[in-house]
């Protein structure tokens, strides 16, 4: 080892600038040492509390280890052969445990304790040196300076002889002081090194002791045991790469399919329906109601069970029951202008849930399961056979139910239809003009809304027909339009109708408008359904604008009165009067209200009326139709029918097909 820089004692004493100057060069070295101690210490003091750490670390990996058995895993099954394994894993930790415990111990009294010694001994004991030195040195200084100033009358020798003695205890101070200074510089040096690597060496030995130990303690009966994990983890990696690439491939093919699956509504136009579903699963949108006049909609997976619609929100484990299906109504609905509406009605007629599908398929598939499960066709023995033979006799069609209480079908002018008592409100008006009550019975029901109510379905052994649970009739009535003379479009919106007693005059209208709009007021009715309708030379029909479908038609030589209210010109109304099964007459009143005058609905009603009665004699027919401009297709046409509609009219000219 190279020889260690000294301090010369011998010169301690003479304290010259040179000694002075090579003391504050061990002095930085000294401090130099001291901070790089401090960092070591820490660095040594990290690794071994990370050494502590590892203790209780491996200790709580043990118990975790344990622990896996008392899991309750939902899918444990096949887990036994992994329950052994991690049993035998914890024995090795515990063990292992020990070894790092010693390991600990041993860093703790060969590593972390002599670099602690060291700081604490050595470089405090140079510190506390170096601060009684420097107090020596101010003394002598102070004392030499007294003395210097010493005068030369001989009758201060006793003042002489007193600083002259404390001069030579202060130097003597010093000299012992920087004597006992140099030596600690001095032996600093070789203990510097010695200090480096002691704890080094007992870190390296505790490492080696700790290696040496596990391998002892492992190598021989580990190996098999290793091997064996080892196998089985290689055999569980292969299962799951060859999982992966099935599921690889699968997803490939199932990104593959067309982009129709993804889309909303895709099959509009001629969807793929199947009508004999006795069960249907999916998410709809159940419409609640908030307050007097507001709802909101809420997106819930619905699925039957047996006689029995279910929902289940998501993240619910199981769902709950909302509706009883047994024996209940379900028909499609215009509903806060939202598509693909139904509502299911109670076996005593109340409304039910509404709700909402996301596809015209999925609409109509809902509609007819749940009109099949009504029928308790799920208790019979073949559900699916009954559930097609049921189906053969209803009507393949889909309508939003918009229809009047009274359902006209092409060869069933007259075919009643029971009204809904809760669309009824009895019209709280007793004042009026004198022979109101001739006009119209007090206490008449109003009907507000154009709700068809579902009717129950008539099977052979019952006899009769049932009417399509969506509201659609089957429409023969194309060849009609065809044939007829007139044909006249109008946007209106219906406000109501009610039984009349009379149609000798068009007061009878006025006064079904005034107890319409009387209702209407008084229980805060604003909803109004919108229709076209159609004036043609042989009926009346309402036509649904979105599905074209027709809504309600009345032969026109049954309308026997037609008037537009007399101050707003938008007000139309008029009276049908009607022969019933049982030969019985009834005579109801119609209130709408238009986007045109309603004096043009008037002329084209008066002008089919026109036309009927001159069919009858061909000279008079070709008089009318000399006087009324016809379209290029020989058809009657109203002049300036469009000039005051507003932007809800159809741009299909003055003549509008259905």
């Amino acid at each position: 080892m190279p020889a260690v820089d000294k301090l010369l004692l011998e010169e301690a004493l003479q304290d010259s600038p040179q000694t002075r100057s090579l003391l504050s060069v061990f002095e930085e070295d000294a401090g130099t040492l001291t901070e790089y101690t401090n960092q070591l210490l820490q660095a040594m003091q990290r690794v071994y509390g990370a050494q502590n750490e590892m203790c209780l670390a491996t200790q709580q990996l043990s118990k975790q280890l344990l622990a896996y058995e008392k899991q309750h895993f939902a899918l444990g099954k096949g887990d036994e052969e992994v329950i052994s394994t991690l049993h035998y894993f914890s024995k090795v930790v515990d063990e292992l445990n020990i070894l790092h415990s010693e390991l600990a111990k041993q860093l703790a009294d060969t590593m972390v304790l002599p670099i602690i010694q060291f700081r604490e001994k050595d470089l405090t004991e140079v510190s506390t040196l170096k601060d009684l030195f420097g107090l020596a040195s101010n003394e002598h200084d102070v004392s030499m300076a007294k003395y210097s100033r010493l005068p030369k009358r001989k009758e201060n020798e006793k003042l002489k002889a007193e600083v002259a003695k404390e001069v030579a205890n202060a130097r003597r101070k010093q000299h012992l002081s920087s004597l006992q200074y140099y030596c600690a510089l001095n032996a600093l040096q070789y203990r510097k090194r010695v200090a480096m690597m002691e704890p080094m060496l007992g870190y390296t030995r505790g490492q080696i002791n700790f290696f040496k130990k596990g391998a002892e303690m492992f190598s021989k009966r580990m190996d098999s045991f290793l091997s064996s994990v080892s196998d089985m983890v290689q055999s569980i990696q292969g299962e799951l790469d060859a999982e992966a690439e099935k599921m690889r491939v699968s997803q490939q093919d199932l990104i593959a399919v067309n982009e129709s699956v993804y889309t909303p509504d895709s099959d509009v136009t001629s969807p793929a329906i199947n009508r004999n579903l006795i069960q249907k699963a999916g998410y709809l949108n159940l419409r609640n109601k908030t307050g007097l006049v507001t709802t909101t909609w809420e997106r819930l997976y619905f699925f039957t069970q047996g006689g029995n619609l279910m929902c289940q929100p998501r993240g619910a484990v199981a769902g709950g029951l909302i509706q009883d299906l047994d024996n209940c109504s379900v028909m499609a609905i215009d509903c806060e202008d939202r598509r693909y509406c139904f509502q299911i009605t109670t076996p005593t007629g109340k409304a039910g849930i509404t709700l909402q599908a996301e596809s015209k398929k999925e609409y109509e598939e809902w509609i007819c399961a749940i009109n099949n499960i009504s029928r308790q066709i799920y208790l019979t023995d073949n559900p699916e056979a009954a559930a097609i033979k049921l189906n053969q006799t209803a009507l393949q069609a889909v309508t939003p139910i918009t229809s009047f209480g009274k359902k006209h079908e092409v060869h069933h002018p007259s075919q009643n239809v029971k009204n809904m008592e809760n669309d009824k409100i009895i019209p709280n008006e007793s004042a009026g003009i004198q022979d109101s009550t001739q006009l119209i019975a007090p206490g008449t029901p109003i009907q507000f809304d154009i709700v068809l109510p579902a009717t129950e379905f008539l099977d052979q052994n019952r006899g009769g027909r049932r009417a399509n649970p969506f509201g659609e009739s089957e429409d023969s009535s194309k060849d009609e339009e065809e044939d007829s003379l007139l044909q006249q479009m109008f946007v209106v919106r219906f406000l109501g109708s009610m039984a009349v007693q009379s149609d000798d005059t068009s007061e009878v209208i006025y006064e079904a408008m005034r107890q319409v709009l009387a209702a209407r007021a008084i229980h805060n009715i604003f909803r109004m359904t919108e229709s076209h309708l159609m004036v043609t030379s042989k009926n009346l029909r309402l036509i649904d604008p979105q599905t074209q479908v027709t809504r309600a038609s009345f032969e026109l030589a049954t309308v026997t009165q037609f008037a537009a209210h007399q101050e707003n010109r938008r007000l139309i109304g008029f009276v049908v009067h009607l022969s019933e099964t049982l030969g019985e007459e009834s005579m109801s009143a119609y209130v709408f209200e238009s986007n045109t005058e309603g004096e043009k609905i008037c002329y084209a009603i008066s002008l089919g009326k026109e036309i009927i009665e001159a069919q009858k004699d061909p000279e008079a027919l070709a008089q009318l139709m000399k006087s009324v401009p016809l379209t290029n297709d020989g058809k009657f046409m109203l002049l300036n029918d469009q000039s005051e509609e507003d932007g809800t009219t159809h741009e299909e000219g003055e003549e509008s097909e259905a």
